[in-house]
């Protein structure tokens, strides 16, 4: 099965309030659970005038050093009803379940997937499924777990610049936004959202209307805790 679709929209996701997919839409957009915690309610509405049907899948949700994401199918949590039928603008409110005990010293990952489960639509006499799906992001924190984030930009060509942010701590963290000023003056920034889970390193490129000038830069980094770093980028 091809992820990457899902994989690139997972920033998207993760700064909304409520996920949507066209003709469904799912409450929370990120899970949080703690170590005590058995299960968690997830809210589904269909918005559509017609039924739908979701199948719901849980992934282990791993980076590797680069920051690349992988998807690995897990049984540790699972969705009750895992198969969810909603009437026009019915909505449900289902039960995400933790099977396995949890860790003490590092937080879990997991991505909560819920497709659509179409009736084939016909186009010119072919059957052409046309299926939406909804990754949302799921956490099991213990109370030591934190995430240790520092980053550092450089320049790779020229009027482009690249922050680097790595995460040594036991929890994920998301840079939120980042800000290249020159003289007051905004020359770069990145918007959206990149997760960095525990021991990861996240290249992120700064976009800009034209190129960053050569002189020196004051960058700073918003995390969605809130909290920030702020840091110079020498001339070149």
């Amino acid at each position: 099965m091809n992820l990457k679709p899902i994989l690139a929209g997972l920033s998207m996701l993760a700064a909304a309030q409520c996920a949507w997919a066209g003709v469904f839409s799912v409450t929370p957009v990120r899970i949080y659970m703690t170590p005590k915690d058995r299960a968690i309610a997830v809210t589904v509405t269909n918005e559509a005038d017609e039924a739908v049907v979701l199948q719901a899948d849980v992934y282990e949700w791993k980076q590797a050093a680069d920051g690349s994401d992988s998807l690995v199918p897990s049984e540790d949590l699972i969705l009750a009803p895992p198969i969810i039928k909603l009437g026009p603008k019915a909505r449900q409110v289902v039960r995400l379940a933790r099977l396995t005990p949890p860790d003490a010293a590092r937080q879990l990952t997991y991505r909560l997937i819920l497709r659509e489960l179409p009736e084939a639509s016909l186009s010119k006499g072919i059957n052409v499924p046309v299926a939406l799906a909804l990754s949302m992001p799921v956490f099991i924190t213990p109370p030591a777990a934190k995430p240790l984030t520092a980053c550092e930009a450089k320049r790779e060509d020229a009027g482009a610049v690249f922050v680097y942010c790595a995460n040594t701590g036991t929890a994920y963290t998301q840079v939120r936004e980042i800000i290249a000023n020159q003289n007051a003056a905004t020359v770069g920034r990145f918007q959206g959202g990149a997760y960095i889970l525990p021991g990861a390193r996240r290249r992120i490129a700064l976009s800009a209307e034209k190129p960053i000038p050569a002189g020196a830069l004051q960058l700073l980094v918003q995390y969605d805790d809130g909290s920030s770093q702020t840091f110079d980028l020498p001339p070149l």
